[in-house]
């Protein structure tokens, strides 16, 4: 099938998309994903390269963020930065390669079609369900995550199982907007808002002559170790906290995707990570510097009540932004795969919407459900990052890179080459180690917090945000 759709697409006569303007479509153009664009469907080409790099940091700026200064805790602050650097430096090096192999593949949508062409159709049933099951527990989190925020400023005014509910319908309703292009003014707000909740937080615990979970009646000394010295289970869980930092990677392809110029991919691409990166760096190491072990996960709640009802009102936009992008993307996912080929796909007809907001819908009950009626819902999202996420932000890449470059070794192998070979075999390597490193303390965390609390009851009304 592969072979076919790229022997077409190397053909000089296909037509290639084009767009007059912004919102604008050329009638006839053709996308070797969507299909057949015109002007009585929606437009899936129309985010530009800023939209598109707002979009990234919101999928990554978010849950993950909140845990840094944690991470730092259990390695020590020196360690946790070069951590941290490390990962990101991997994951841009991913990043870049979905782009360009994007230019590459243009029929290449998600990951699944990645997994088809290094290793067919398992390849592509194995990719294609962790990616969903990956979001579908992010998606999940951040309902959860959103129902900490609504108790935070509430005082815990109503049940939590309500509020998770409440997270439910607005989170499956904005994720409903058809394209990516529309969604990206609540992006932007999102960002503006997780962004500034958290910089209130960093002054305040700066500007406090102790954190607030620290003792009362002694002089507060900050705690905070250069290098820290944490069992196995301890430090790799760190680790994949930071990885999950970074695990917007599989959606990068969704991006891509929807860009009106794919060309553009890198500059919305190296945006993102600068402000990414450099904004964990700053957050991380402020927030440590001044709580120490006395740092609160989430970290908004490290500079005491006032504070925290305050960042957390900031943070609800920003967390019911990523919630619902989790959502779109995932449903939108299985939405291509169910009507592509078909004239469904970019006409606003019945079977359109309802395939459409039957995905949406299906995707906001399921992480509904599973976040709801699992009594370690949180750890087990630590367990599914580490066995789901991690792989999809390393390993495939690297594949990728190796799948268009491993048949110029056998007409002239240069320097470059074994160098890039190496740093793949590299990247597939310590993304293993990850990976199997992370589920093994995932599941001790598991173990070790089931048997201390025995696990939130189902649908729980108790206040979770304490």
């Amino acid at each position: 099938m592969y072979e076919e759709k790229k022997k077409n697409h190397e053909d000089p006569l296909e037509p290639i998309p084009s767009y007059a303007g912004v919102g604008e479509v050329q009638e006839g153009a053709h996308d070797a994903v969507f299909g057949e664009i015109t002007g009585e469907g929606p437009n899936y080409r129309n985010v530009g390269w800023l939209g598109t790099s707002v979009l990234m940091m919101k999928t990554q700026i978010g849950l993950g963020v909140l845990s840094i200064p944690v991470a730092f805790d259990a390695l020590g602050v020196v360690p946790g930065v070069i951590v941290l650097i490390a990962i990101a430096a991997i994951t841009t090096w991913s990043d870049y390669i979905i782009g360009v192999f994007k230019l590459r593949h243009r029929e290449v949508y998600g990951i699944d079609d990645v997994g088809e062409l290094l290793f067919g159709k398992t390849g592509r049933i194995v990719l294609g369900t962790a990616f969903c099951l990956w979001w579908i527990f992010v998606a999940g989190s951040g309902m959860l995550g959103i129902s900490i925020g609504l108790n935070a400023v509430s005082d815990h005014a109503v049940c939590t199982a309500v509020y998770v509910v409440i997270a439910f319908i607005v989170t499956v309703i904005l994720g409903s907007i058809q394209t990516l292009g529309r969604i990206s003014w609540i992006a932007w707000l999102g960002l503006f808002c997780i962004l500034t909740s958290i910089l209130i937080v960093t002054v305040a615990v700066g500007l406090q002559d102790r954190p607030s979970a620290a003792p009362k009646d002694a002089v507060w000394v900050p705690d905070y170790k250069i290098a820290a010295n944490p069992s196995f289970t301890d430090a790799i869980t760190a680790v994949s906290t930071i990885v999950f930092a970074y695990a917007g990677t599989p959606a990068f392809f969704s991006l891509a995707a929807e860009m009106r110029e794919p060309r553009h991919f890198n500059k919305a691409l190296i945006l993102c990570q600068s402000v990414v990166t450099g904004f964990y760096l700053a957050i991380g190491i402020v927030i440590y510097y001044y709580c120490g072990s006395y740092v609160s996960s989430p970290a908004l709640g490290s500079a005491g009540p006032v504070v925290k009802k305050v960042s957390y009102g900031f943070a609800l936009p920003g967390l019911i932004a990523s919630t619902l992008l989790f959502i779109h993307i995932t449903g939108k996912y299985i939405f291509v795969r169910i009507l592509q080929g078909s004239r469904h796909l970019t006409s606003n007809t019945p079977i359109h919407w309802m395939v459409w907001l039957g995905c949406t819908f299906g995707v906001g009950l399921i992480a509904y459900i599973i976040a709801s009626a699992i009594p370690v819902f949180s750890d087990l999202v630590s367990l599914v990052g580490a066995l789901l996420g991690t792989p999809m932000c390393f390993q495939p890449m690297a594949g990728m890179w190796l799948y268009d470059n491993w048949s110029k070794g056998n007409v002239h192998r240069t320097t470059r080459w074994y160098a890039m070979v190496a740093w793949c075999a590299f990247v597939i390597i310590a993304g293993t180690f990850l990976m199997i490193g992370g589920t093994y303390g995932s599941i001790v965390s598991i173990i070790a917090s089931y048997n201390e609390t025995g696990g939130s009851a189902a649908w729980s009304c108790a206040d979770n945000s304490v």
